[in-house]
């Protein structure tokens, strides 16, 4: 759910896992310069694999580990595949937005998410907790106490990545878990470029006292020595642009 601004397509419209994160995705990860991100065949997209891309593949692989679950309640791979195979269905209902259908194909994602969890697996599956944040977020179920849980599995993964630290820290604070929302804070400024820290701090600062704040605004940020303007529009979306410097003005001269 992360991308950098300084590659191919930095001016087009870039869609962020994480719904809903106008202050943090929107300036943070580009002052991060993470790379990464979901491609343009709609929010899911990135939890597609190899196991085919139409709709009855995956309505034949959800029936497949649904099946496996019946016949073994408790295997952890069965319910990860399940997972996976849903969210994969549950694209289809992404492309532009989320919608009703996409909402109730990704409650049944919500359910066999927690089913996998409760299993303890050893090491949770972080590309899928990275799709459960969308999952769980304002564009989704509105869930942030369960976002913030898969941010946590995330950041267990990529301990040394702020942009994540960024994100745990706001659905925290849209959890009213102001004590962990302080304690990525801390260690998403920490990890920050130095350059960037005062910003980051102040701006998760504004987002501590108002987690719900105003989902459309612009944000002025800068990496590698050019400058962006971040712009949150209605559908979740982020549009990043590189203001360029006038050119100087021209000069003329007069022959003697």
């Amino acid at each position: 759910m992360l991308f950098d601004l300084r590659g191919r397509g930095r001016r087009r419209t870039v869609r962020l896992v994480y719904g809903g994160l106008a202050v943090l995705i929107g300036v943070g990860l580009i002052g991060f310069g993470v790379g990464g991100g979901f491609g343009s065949g709609g929010i899911l997209s990135a939890a597609s694999n190899n196991e085919g891309s139409s709709t009855l593949s995956f309505s034949n692989q959800i029936k497949k580990y649904r099946k496996q679950i019946k016949q073994q309640p408790k295997n952890v791979a069965a319910w990860e595949g399940l997972v996976k195979a849903q969210l994969q269905e549950s694209n289809q209902f992404t492309q532009n937005g989320v919608t009703d259908k996409g909402k109730e194909v990704f409650a049944e994602v919500a359910q066999s998410w927690q089913s996998y969890l409760a299993l303890n697996p050893p090491k949770p599956n972080s590309t899928l907790a990275s799709q459960m944040v969308l999952v769980y977020s304002e564009e989704g179920l509105n869930q942030p106490t369960q976002a913030e849980a898969a941010l946590q599995i995330l950041v267990g993964a990529r301990p040394t990545s702020a942009s994540l630290w960024a994100q745990l820290a706001e659905y925290a604070y849209k959890a009213k878990d102001v004590h962990t929302g302080d304690l990525a804070a801390a260690k998403a400024v920490a990890l920050a470029p130095s350059a960037e820290r005062t910003r980051i701090q102040s701006l998760l600062a504004e987002l501590r006292k108002n987690p719900n704040a105003a989902a459309e605004r612009s944000y002025t940020t800068t990496t590698n020595g050019k400058t962006y303007v971040v712009k949150k529009a209605a559908n979740g979306s982020f549009t990043g642009t590189e203001v360029k410097s006038p050119p100087p003005a021209a000069t003329t001269t007069t022959k003697k």
